[in-house]
This record gives structure tokens, sequence and C-alpha cells, in this order.
């Protein structure tokens, strides 16, 4: 195969001049099937922060479900990254809920030491 821009001879299997490094003929692509995957939420940025600012242990329970749901859309268990998308969000709602009761539990038992406190120094005086 003769180079068009030099003229310079090359294999007949080359895809560019070894002389002027022209293309002598376009490379063969096969292209890669597109596969529509549904968009699957995963919830770490609010499984991260919830972990972080309300119960540390149903937290990680939320982080670990929200990490499996990014490698099963890559595997191809759409079904599966779903289930975990839920498990996911179900379980961010019940830190949040947690964290909420632990925070109304210490403020009616900081509430309740400070008043038996006042009202024990009362009674002594």
């Amino acid at each position: 195969m003769y180079c068009k821009s030099c003229g310079a001879k090359n294999e007949d299997n080359a895809y560019q001049c070894t002389k002027c490094g022209g293309v002598l003929r376009e490379r063969n692509v096969t292209p890669q099937p597109q596969i529509n995957v549904p968009y699957i939420p995963n919830y770490l940025a609010f499984s991260i922060i919830t972990t972080l600012m309300c119960c540390l242990p149903f937290g990680i329970v939320a982080i670990v479900y929200s990490s499996q749901v990014n490698s099963k859309v890559v595997c191809g268990d759409i079904e599966g990254a779903m289930e975990s998308s839920k498990k996911a969000k179900a379980w961010c709602w019940w830190t949040v809920i947690g964290g909420a009761v632990v925070a109304v539990l210490y403020i009616l038992l900081s509430v309740g030491l400070a008043t038996a406190a006042v009202s024990t120094e009362f009674q002594y005086h």
C-alpha cells in the first residue's frame, strides 16, 4: 500500500505511513452497545452526613448499603442496586429519627436534672 501524501510504500495492513505518519486507512472500531441504565441514587452523602450528625450505628448501615449501589449497577444488577438504594434511604431516615430521639431525651434529661437541682437547693435553705 502506498501513502497518498508522500508516496512511500507501506505494509498492506498498516494504518499510517511509516515515513510521514499520514493516515492510510481508518481503523475498524467496533462501537460498544449503549445500555440505558436508569439513574439510581446511592444516598452516600446523606448517609455520611447523618452518620456524623445524628446516630453512628444506624448511619454505618446506611453507608454500607449506599456503597453497594454503584458497584451493583456496574455489575449489571439493576434490581439489586435499586434494593440497596431503598435500604440506604430507609437507614438514612432511621439515622435521622434516632438522632432526633437522642436529642429530645438529652434535652428532657437536662431539664429534669436542672429542675431537680433547683428544687433540692430551695428545700435546704
